[in-house]
């Protein structure tokens, strides 16, 4: 078969600007079905038209124009008729909407068998289940066009409203948002969208384009506008892709467009940035390797604390790994700086080393404290929690437990790195000490200036309550909270 010059033909050309329209019509609509949790009303609808299109056909016969108004009219009565028995009946709403689209399509079924035994009536119902692409006519092109444009106009009109009424619907009823009314358009454009993709995909298939694409985009991006503008792009990609496979390999367009579509998202769910099967397989990798390291770092500490020789096998045996990972991670530590060449930790190790430590002790605090467990009892959970909770947190357990110095289990909670060597914190009552000229940032300086406490300030500690300091100077009284004071680098004064 020459391909090109089947391309060039005219019921081609045809098919391929129709394939276009409905793909990236599908796509972009389909984009508020799966973010509204609406995925199985596009396929109700996709069912429940056909009662509509019988009808139609009796009454003005096979026109294109009296099968869109009989769909659409079908289709609204059909979400009307799944509102009405999820508000009304105690059914589920997924039950609700297959008893209404089962009814529905078993009648349309039913109308075509009937009409079609009629001498001289043509009515294929594989025509309207699967589709037929290459019979497109000049009135299919016309009424994809107005329905294209229609969907279009529609969300980049109502953008804000969709997207408050999407993710936020008791915000857009408090500012004033007509949910209900909001919801029965969309169903209205739904209705439209599936009508004009009668004669592509069919009625049976009409789901995959409202479906797939959609969430093909919402593995790609994040923002709402991007997501509708891969949903296009994947919607057309895969009709126009389905039916060039279609015509070379001779099978069925529908089908071959649902495929594409589908093969589209599964290259999407192995590649995506964020959400993809390789991304995730690869941050799941770093985050053992991490793993590994920091625990490489905790042990090296412990041993140079406890003048143990650092070994292999030492090493081995305190981890509970073979040798040649050990050797393995060694050799990353290194050439991170994190240790030197004879497996000694570094400043830049000691001070990552010094924060899992710590880290790990104020999990144990807080396990202790907050959730009554014994001591022995929390190793474990602080062991994992160390390793996978952000330094943001932890400052907020160490603020809300009081900035302890001491674990459950007697041994010493190191600071923060980039506290100051002689923090207010720790000043004794009665002790008078003067404000360092350094300070470890300047949010601390601004704080002091605000305070009337400018660097040389000679202060005096009246009073310490759970890290609070009130203090005296120039005459006056200044009681600070415990997340500044220990964060004012001091000198004492002798």
């Amino acid at each position: 078969m020459d391909f090109w010059a089947v391309i060039q033909q005219e019921w081609a050309t045809r098919a391929l600007i129709a394939s276009t329209m409905v793909g990236l019509m599908c796509g972009v609509l389909g984009v508020f079905l799966v973010l509204r949790h609406m995925s199985l009303v596009g396929d109700a609808l996709g069912h429940a038209i056909l009662p509509g299109v019988v009808v139609a056909f009796i009454l003005v016969g096979y026109n294109t124009l009296g099968f869109f108004i009989g769909a659409v009219a079908a289709g609204m009565l059909t979400a009307l008729g799944i509102t009405w028995i999820q508000q009304h009946m105690r059914t589920k709403n997924d039950a609700a909407i297959g008893i209404v689209f089962t009814a529905m399509f078993s009648i349309g079924v039913m109308g075509i068998s009937w009409i079609s035994h009629e001498e001289g009536v043509h009515l294929d119902l594989k025509d309207f289940l699967f589709g037929n692409v290459l019979g497109v006519a000049d009135q299919d092109l016309y009424l994809a066009a107005m329905t294209l444009v229609m969907v279009l106009a529609s969300i980049i009109i109502l953008y804000r409203p969709l997207f408050v009424s999407t993710f936020q619907e008791v915000v857009a009823r408090t500012i004033g948002i007509k949910v209900e009314t909001l919801h029965y358009f969309l169903m209205l454009m739904l209705s439209f969208a599936v009508v004009a993709s009668l004669q592509t995909v069919g009625v049976i298939l009409v789901v995959a384009m409202l479906i797939t694409p959609a969430s093909t985009a919402l593995l790609l991006s994040k923002r709402l506008k991007w997501v509708l503008v891969w949903a296009g792009l994947i919607g057309v990609v895969s009709a126009v892709g389905g039916l060039l496979a279609a015509i070379v390999f001779e099978t069925t367009p529908g089908p071959a467009i649902a495929v594409v579509a589908t093969i589209l998202y599964l290259i999407a769910a192995f590649i995506a940035p964020e959400k993809g099967l390789a991304m995730r397989t690869w941050h799941r990798i770093q985050l053992q390797r991490r793993i590994e390291e920091e625990d490489m770092l905790k042990c090296l500490f412990h041993l140079c604390r406890s003048s143990t020789p650092i070994t292999i096998e030492a090493l081995a045996q305190s981890l509970g790994q073979s040798p040649r990972k050990v050797r393995r991670v060694l050799s990353r530590l290194k050439a991170k700086s994190l240790i030197d060449d004879k497996w000694q930790l570094t400043q830049k190790g000691r001070a990552r080393a010094a924060a899992l430590i710590r880290a790990h002790r104020l999990w144990e605090t807080y396990l202790a404290q907050r959730t009554g467990l014994k001591p022995e009892h929390i190793h474990a959970d602080a062991e994992r929690l160390e390793h996978l909770l952000p330094e943001e947190m932890l400052d907020t357990i160490d603020e809300s437990l009081g900035f302890p110095s001491i674990d459950p289990h007697g041994s010493p909670i190191p600071p923060k790195e980039g506290l100051p060597d002689h923090p207010l914190s720790t000043l004794p009552v009665g002790q008078q000490a003067r404000i360092a000229p350094t300070q470890p940032d300047e949010q601390v300086v601004a704080e002091l200036w605000r305070l009337g406490l400018p660097p040389g300030t000679q202060i005096e500690c009246l009073e310490t309550d759970d890290g609070e300091v009130l203090i005296r100077y120039n005459g006056q009284t200044q009681r600070l909270p415990s997340h500044i004071a220990r964060k004012v680098n001091i000198e004492l004064v002798k």
